[in-house]
């Protein structure tokens, strides 16, 4: 008589698992089941706790942003309500090569970051002295006005590398365009007490009432260890320990406050027509 493969099946693997049941607890199949078992379990947690914190987390990234502006803009205090206090800036999407303001880009969810890796929005460069590989041709800036609708600030977006991370913040500019307010970093991954100094008040202090360039329009600004020949307005010490980052943080700053970033629209503040 025929044998009734379906129930030989069931049987074999009722067999197997019976099998697998009666091994002791700490045998390798056992071990090995549980593990992969664990991390599948893990894995599917991690992952739906990131696709359901992924708008808060995008809310802090935004709130974080915020106060970075409101503070290297001195308009942060503790408990400041952050959205509302933001409210008295002004973004707007620059071109950096006319240094003109676009409206081909909405400034409330214009990405820079993402635009600087999209071969549309940018442009490889072969002269690159703050290592970020590819610039944006746009970017968002900030303007800050003061009651009777004048300018106040201006507050540019900047990035460059460091000793070992691309180094992300602001500078605010009075409204004349070369006098320095504040400078400060909001991402980096630089040596903690050292490079990471750049993130110190002390250190940031040092950058308010400097200025950019001569009256010739020549950039001076530098980050060393000794003023240059032009004078102190022009210098900011470099980090006690950390040459390299300081020596990122000259070069990008110089980088964007030259030809190749802000120079164009500095010139147009400068001659008044923002």
């Amino acid at each position: 008589m025929p044998e009734d493969t379906g129930q030989t099946e069931k049987t074999r693997n009722k067999g197997f698992v019976r099998r697998f049941l009666d091994l002791p607890a700490d045998s390798v199949p056992k071990t090995v089941f549980v593990a992969v078992s664990l991390c599948l379990v893990a894995s599917m947690i991690v992952s739906a706790a990131a696709v359901t914190l992924r708008p808060l987390q995008a809310v802090n990234a935004l709130k974080d942003k915020q106060i970075n502006i409101l503070q290297v803009a001195g308009r942060y205090e503790p408990g400041t309500n952050v959205a509302e206090a933001f409210k008295v800036f002004e973004p707007r999407v620059l071109e950096l090569a006319t240094g003109e303001f676009t409206d081909a880009f909405d400034p409330a969810t214009f990405d820079d970051l993402a635009a600087a890796s999209d071969p549309e929005t940018s442009i490889a460069l072969e002269n690159d002295p703050a290592s970020i590989g590819r610039q944006s041709k746009f970017v968002t800036v900030y303007l800050l006005r003061k009651d009777d609708g004048s300018l106040d600030k201006v507050i540019l977006p900047l990035h460059g590398y460091g000793l070992w991370s691309t180094l992300y913040g602001f500078i605010s500019l009075e409204a004349n365009g070369n006098d320095i307010y504040g400078l400060q970093f909001y991402q980096h991954a630089e040596t903690p007490g050292l490079g990471a100094e750049v993130d110190n008040p002390r250190w940031k202090a040092l950058w308010n009432g400097k200025k950019l360039a001569d009256d010739s329009g020549n950039l001076l600004i530098t980050v060393a260890k000794t003023a240059p020949p032009e004078g102190p307005e022009y210098h900011v010490d470099a980090l006690a320990g950390a040459t390299l980052t300081s020596v990122g943080v000259d070069n990008l700053v110089r980088f964007w406050m030259g030809e190749a970033g802000y120079a164009p629209f500095l010139a147009k503040l400068q001659a008044g027509e923002i």
